[in-house]
């Protein structure tokens, strides 16, 4: 599942294969950008921002990527075999002489001129991977809507950009409270140092191959994908809910007894929690 960290690794990998070589090859397949061939230009960098990726190409261009739920980038050597899917999932190609770069199932995808990139990346808070993170930014934006669930609030990547539904699901669990306890009733100490802990973890995972939270040999993680087994600490049963975002419903794991906090009833769904939000 595409976070922060696994974009921060798409980006190095791409940066690795195409930064400072020119494309030979360019094919857009998308509608909108058929007729585009960036051949002949430089690629200058590959840059994570947040969940997004930006390829950015001599001549001021600059390819704007995410990966969303489904998307990948493979990076292929010469002569190798693709792997990353059917051919008609394939949204383009950026090759150079040794390299091809192939973006698989990507559901956004646009070409901009650089100095436009703050139109499809200027909304996002600190990034939590980027040279411009900023914990206490993170935590005032954060605390903007204190009615908002906590689960909520983490996945708006305007608030900090790169925490996704993993990371949602593992930090409640390590501060000890439900994604749906309102953000404002979150107790100052565990509020105070939650943007560090958001940091430390993603920080510590952004090279790893298989993301870890827990520290525990032989269990990576402590409560995301677990149910209905028992949780790692206390050996209650891991509990299930969808819990919303904003845009969707997100399958979003607790522990009933490790954290403390409103949560919706066994059988029922993340919309109890929005309930309570409204109330």
């Amino acid at each position: 599942m595409p976070e922060g960290d696994t974009v921060w690794q798409a980006a190095r990998r791409l940066h690795g294969a195409l930064a400072g070589r020119t494309l030979t090859r360019s094919d857009f397949r998308v509608p909108r950008y058929a007729t585009v061939d960036l051949t002949g230009r430089t690629v200058l960098d590959v840059t994570p921002r947040g969940k997004h990726l930006l390829t950015r190409v001599e001549g001021g261009l600059t390819v704007h990527s995410h990966l969303r739920m489904d998307g990948a980038w493979k990076v292929f050597a010469a002569g190798q075999r693709w792997s990353g899917g059917p051919a008609h999932q394939i949204r383009i190609i950026l090759g150079t002489a040794d390299r091809t770069a192939v973006g698989y199932r990507l559901p956004v995808l646009e070409l901009l001129r650089t100095a436009d990139e703050e139109r499809a990346v200027g909304h996002l808070g600190p990034d939590l991977l980027g040279p411009d993170w900023d914990p206490e930014k993170a935590l005032s934006n954060l605390q903007g809507d204190p009615a908002r669930p906590l689960g909520e609030a983490l996945l708006d990547q305007r608030n900090l950009a790169g925490i996704g539904n993993v990371y949602k699901c593992e930090l409640c669990f390590l501060l000890g409270v439900t994604p749906w306890l309102p953000v404002g009733e979150l107790p100052a100490d565990r509020a105070a140092k939650l943007p560090a802990l958001a940091h430390r973890v993603l920080e510590a995972n952004r090279e790893r191959p298989v993301r870890r939270t827990t520290g525990l040999r032989g269990h990576d993680l402590f409560v995301y994908g677990r149910a209905p087994r028992p949780c790692l600490r206390c050996g209650t049963s891991v509990r299930l809910a969808d819990q919303g975002d904003g845009s969707r419903e997100r399958p979003t794991y607790w522990c009933p007894v490790c954290q403390a906090g409103p949560a919706p009833r066994p059988g029922g769904s993340g919309a109890a929690g929005r309930r309570r939000r409204r109330a």
